[in-house]
């Protein structure tokens, strides 16, 4: 049946991306300087499909092969060589991911890839998980230094850290790290970029930070990454990328595009940007670019620059707790939602480990309606089918840049 399947799809593929699509125009910089660049609109564009791809590890029969082979977009990168994939379990602890060299002979680069999730109704509940202390690589946890280790990397006073993301992290570590330091060793002059979605990008976060402190200086992407930990720890991560700029109230052209080592992108609309809640003590970091259009294919006058860790003109705004306006209307409170949701979830399952059952409808279908839009990140993500999800199918690519749009 499985095989059935794949064939199946995989004509319906072939046959899709045999109609004639002209492809979508990447517009010039716009007069607002808030709008992304077309360099980094592409960059990002082209990080999405690339994460996208994670979503085929861990699937049994699939996968990802040597030399960079796999069900979904595999195919359009052919400068790609996989180095290695992991999986190391289906726990919230666990991750799964791939490292892949690209061969580009203009942007050569390491790149290690972090997937997101397939349970989001689990994944909700579980991100209420109670916080522990932060100790940044390789400081000790239980030391009550409060200034820089002996490696030179500054401490972190007072942070805390989501128990799962930092476990997970912790997990992937012991896989990733040996390929990785190899590749890094014969690639030397391969820039070294992480990307993760949903809780991927929680990890690629952490292990990002770990990355900075062994002086590999990473460039981190992340897509719809929920929130890391408290407010002490969001500005230790601005301190140890240098998004410092970036925490001004107002974005200006004095913030290089190319010296942002952290691009946090969100969507108008996803709740997970807004999880843990403010209310159980985790907040926003800086580097976002926000896409404000809510429908699939945004271009580039969707994507803006946000200045600060909870900019109110990006997906802060939907967080009730966090905004300065007197009245939200009920759609753009996202946060109320999920929460109403989160605690409707939570007393389903406190029912469930009772044996009592419920009629009405269970929270987790519900929840699926407000997470439609955490996977519209320039592409339907998290699908591993030829195309990438089916939606995708007849959608036109994005035109490259051309010579004019380079600098």
């Amino acid at each position: 049946m499985r095989f059935l399947l794949i064939s199946l799809l995989s004509a319906l593929s072939v046959v899709t991306h045999a109609l004639p699509a002209q492809q979508v125009p990447l517009l010039r910089h716009a007069a607002n300087n808030r709008t992304v660049s077309p360099e980094l609109f592409s960059d990002l564009e082209e990080l999405a499909r690339v994460v996208d791809i994670s979503y085929c590890v861990g699937l049994t029969g699939i996968g990802i092969s040597k030399p960079f082979k796999c069900l979904s977009r595999c195919s359009e990168f052919p400068d790609f060589e996989l180095v290695k994939t992991w999986n190391t379990g289906q726990l919230m602890s666990d991750s799964c991911g791939y490292i892949a060299l690209s061969h580009s002979q203009t942007n050569p680069r390491i790149i290690v890839a972090f997937r997101g999730t397939y349970s989001i109704a689990n994944t909700v509940v579980d991100l209420s998980t109670v916080p522990q202390e932060y100790a940044p690589y390789p400081g000790d946890p239980d030391s009550d230094t409060t200034g820089d280790d002996e490696a030179g990397t500054p401490r972190c006073n007072n942070c805390t850290v989501h128990t799962g993301f930092y476990s997970s992290w912790k997990v992937a570590s012991s896989a990733v790290l040996p390929d990785l330091e190899a590749a890094i060793a014969a690639y030397p002059d391969y820039a070294l970029t992480l990307v993760g979605h949903s809780l991927g990008g929680a990890v690629a976060a952490l292990a990002g930070l770990e990355f900075v402190s062994r002086g590999w200086n990473p460039t981190v992407t992340t897509f719809g990454e929920p929130r890391l930990g408290n407010t002490a720890l969001n500005h230790y991560l601005d301190q140890r990328f240098n998004l410092l700029d970036s925490t001004r109230e107002v974005w200006t052209d004095s913030v290089d595009e190319r010296q942002l080592h952290y691009r946090r992108v969100t969507h108008v609309d996803d709740p997970v940007p807004l999880l843990p809640l403010t209310e159980w003590g985790y907040r926003m970091h800086a580097g976002e670019i926000y896409i404000s259009k809510s429908a699939l294919t945004p271009e580039i006058q969707d994507l803006h620059h946000c200045a600060g860790d909870e900019d109110q003109q990006c997906i802060a705004g939907q967080d009730g707790s966090l905004s300065t306006e007197s009245i939200l209307t009920k759609r753009n409170d996202l946060r109320a939602q999920v929460k109403r949701s989160v605690d409707d979830l939570t007393e389903e399952h406190e029912l469930e480990k009772r044996d009592i059952g419920s009629w009405v409808v269970p929270s987790r279908y519900k929840l699926w309606q407000l997470f439609f839009s955490h996977r519209d990140y320039f592409w339907r993500l998290g699908l591993c089918v030829p195309g990438g999800d089916p939606w995708d199918w007849n959608r036109r690519p994005y035109a490259p840049l051309d010579d004019e749009d380079q600098h």
